[in-house]
């Protein structure tokens, strides 16, 4: 699978970099509590100096999507939301050992994190403007088309794997206890990005090796290049 950006990303978002971290042979039983602990206790301390919204990873993301014509209060990036529900609640709910790990990683990097289960996309994914025709997969079990123009996480069947870019995730590639393969994707906006998506990437990387998975990890910036997940055979 390939993984790329339209050509409208890199020129709409210039200062935007990417990390990737392909999964592969996860195992079945991963125990990651206290990782996810740690992280969540970074998140709760970065909350200290002042709310989410002052971070400057979440303010770029906030203009980002006033320029996709979106309310940055009414939609919000992932972690975003993941720190305003830390902060009200003081922890974040378990799903499962790999999206615990992520979201733990997008709160404390204050950096939206997405996984999907490389088993529920068809072809390559890329992130575009929507052409109007796509399938989204809400976690209710409906269906919705997002808007032309909308950014989503397109693959070559059509499928909206995310709605307004950062906002939120598809049910049809959500990682469960028995993915095998998954691609993480960590996006940043603001002047540190390229340091920051590189700490977040490498961190994840390094817990998901050492917990058992084959990683392979690299980087884009501003919206150039592509990611191959598997290597091609010679």
């Amino acid at each position: 699978m390939i993984f790329s950006y339209h050509s409208h990303i890199g020129t709409t978002f210039p200062t935007l970099y990417t990390g990737l971290v392909f999964l592969r042979d996860v195992p079945d039983q991963l125990d990651l509590n206290s990782t996810v602990e740690c992280l969540q206790n970074d998140a709760l301390a970065s909350l200290t100096d002042g709310p989410e919204s002052d971070m400057p990873a979440i303010k770029a993301w906030r203009a980002a999507f006033s320029t996709m014509n979106l309310k940055p209060t009414q939609y919000r990036c992932a972690s975003e939301a993941l720190l305003r529900r830390l902060r009200t609640q003081g922890s974040l709910p378990s799903l499962n050992p790999v999206v615990d790990v992520c979201n733990a990683v997008s709160a404390a990097h204050g950096i939206p994190v997405a996984a999907f289960d490389l088993s529920g996309i068809v072809g390559n994914l890329t992130v575009r403007p929507a052409i109007g025709d796509e399938t989204y997969l809400t976690f209710g079990g409906s269906t919705e088309t997002p808007n032309p123009g909308e950014i989503i996480f397109r693959d070559d069947a059509g499928g909206a794997h995310a709605r307004r870019w950062t906002n939120r995730q598809s049910a049809a590639s959500a990682i469960s206890t028995s993915s095998r393969k998954a691609l993480l994707v960590i996006e940043g906006l603001h002047d540190e990005a390229e340091s920051d998506v590189l700490a977040a990437r490498d961190n994840l990387a390094d817990t998901l090796k050492d917990a058992g998975a084959i990683v392979r990890s690299d980087l884009l910036r501003g919206g150039k290049g592509r990611f191959q997940t598997e290597e091609p055979h010679p």
